[in-house]
């Protein structure tokens, strides 16, 4: 994290915008908008700033820049088209200690005024640290469209109800699931829809009703089985964000990507039973224990799984293990490693020209294994998918050939599909496990073997 983002109660202080320009006259109205008592100097004035002369907290001072101007203030931003009157007010406000913005020469800020969406109380504030104030626009463009229009009256709403809460409610856990039980319910779409007055009402039976109702439910606890998908964050789903807030403790495998885990919830109890090839950190029968016991202890159990759970993910033997415990779950599926990195790497899985099947088929191989009928993988239009194939993909080959597969059958193994790690070997069966071993490709891997891996060079549109 580059900057510290920060809210900061500038009401009735000193503050002042160097410039009187069209660039000066908008950072004055946010400032004036957020109650700054704020004097604006310049040498010549925007006929527009007149119009904000009627304000109580806004005086304007008709001179030249000079050091001693700054005396009184807390904040200073600088909007000149004058280089060096930007970098004069940048050096004066750093020798007395005050923070300044220069507005496009993030070099000479100590601060980053950000794009804000303002739905006060509620605010949401996007910066890129200077480096691009058009994409953070984007981004709050994005939010302005996401977030309901009156979820100002929702923010004030809950927060009239606080004091009351707090009151009422003692422990800090019973006020954290009361306040998720609120926004999970009809009241805060009473609220969007304009329905203010039963939306009230709802709350206060909320509240009548919170301590029964936490003492119903705090025994009763949940588990999220969630597929987090190939490893990119952009291809999580809406629920499976939506749960990953949620959760008090998540379990989560080795397959989870680090970008991922940084959208779970920061006060989350986060606990890593990955399984490696050779080696299992945690068996699988004591996970499904720890799913059970954390969720007969009242607890929201977040179990995250890197792909989909139903797919090598052995989901359906957790799943198993809570419906006989009769403790309650959801199922979120995830994009599985194949569909999702086949397709960063460019090959579609079927094609009309090659491919009228695909087969998903574990990869965790030794020499000398016989798991798979290897002959009925011999199929004209056929492709396979060989997950978590890194250590095992000498055996395949070998098998797949000895069956009487084509030596020169196109093959992709993909490192780390859809991160930035992603890395794609093309090569043929016969000499494919040279290669990688070669390239000394990193775990997880994914092998793509079929005539679809020949569509990669026209069709790939992520870098490797």
């Amino acid at each position: 994290m580059d900057l510290l983002p920060i809210f900061w109660n500038i009401r009735d202080k000193n503050c002042v915008v160097v410039g009187g320009g069209d660039v000066a006259l908008r950072k004055s109205r946010l400032l004036l908008r957020a109650g700054a008592k704020l004097e604006v100097i310049a040498e010549e004035f925007d006929p527009q700033f007149f119009e904000l002369e009627k304000q109580q907290n806004l005086s304007f001072r008709k001179s030249s820049f000079e050091s001693q101007l700054l005396s009184s203030a807390i904040l200073v931003v600088a909007a000149t088209d004058n280089e060096a009157v930007n970098l004069a007010v940048s050096e004066a406000a750093n020798e007395l200690g005050v923070p300044v913005n220069v507005v496009d020469q993030p070099h000479l800020c100590s601060f980053i005024m950000p794009a804000i969406v303002d739905r006060s109380p509620l605010l949401v504030a996007i910066s890129s640290g200077g480096t691009s104030p058009v994409l953070a626009r984007q981004v709050k463009e994005l939010n302005e469209t996401m977030l309901p229009t009156r979820i100002d009256r929702l923010a004030r709403l809950l927060g009239s109800y606080r004091g009351k809460a707090k009151q009422r409610l003692e422990k800090f856990s019973t006020r954290l699931r009361f306040w998720e039980s609120v926004l999970e319910s009809e009241i805060p779409e009473l609220v969007y829809s304009g329905q203010d007055e039963q939306a009230k009402a709802a709350l206060d039976d909320f509240l009548e009703n919170a301590e029964s109702q936490d003492a119903h439910n705090s025994h009763k606890g949940e588990v999220y089985l969630v597929g987090a998908g190939p490893g990119d964050p952009d291809l999580l789903t809406l629920r499976a964000l939506r749960l990953m807030l949620k959760a008090d403790v998540i379990l989560y495998d080795r397959l989870v990507s680090p970008a991922i885990l940084k959208r779970l919830r920061p006060d989350a109890e986060k606990i890593h039973v990955g399984k490696q090839h050779a080696q299992q950190s945690v068996e699988q029968k004591h996970i499904n224990q720890m799913l059970v016991d954390l969720a007969q202890e009242g607890k929201k159990v977040l179990r995250l799984k890197g792909g989909d759970p139903f797919v090598f993910g052995r989901g359906g033997e957790e799943l198993e293990t809570l419906a006989d415990a009769k403790i309650p779950f959801q199922i979120v599926p995830g994009i599985t490693a194949a569909t999702g990195c086949a397709a960063y790497a460019g090959i579609p899985l079927t094609h009309r020209d090659y491919a009228h099947s695909v087969q998903f088929l574990p990869g965790h191989l030794k020499e000398g294994e016989d798991e798979l009928d290897w002959s009925s993988l011999i199929k004209e239009q056929q492709t396979l998918v060989f997950y978590m194939s890194l250590v095992g993909l000498e055996t395949i080959c070998k098998c797949l050939l000895g069956a009487g597969m084509k030596a020169n059958m196109p093959v992709a193994v993909i490192q780390q599909g859809t991160t930035d790690s992603q890395k794609v070997i093309i090569g043929e069966l016969h000499q494919i496990a040279q290669q990688v071993a070669e390239a000394k490709l990193q775990a997880p891997t994914l092998t793509i073997i079929g005539e679809v891996v020949k569509l990669r060079e026209k069709l790939s549109w992520y870098s490797d």
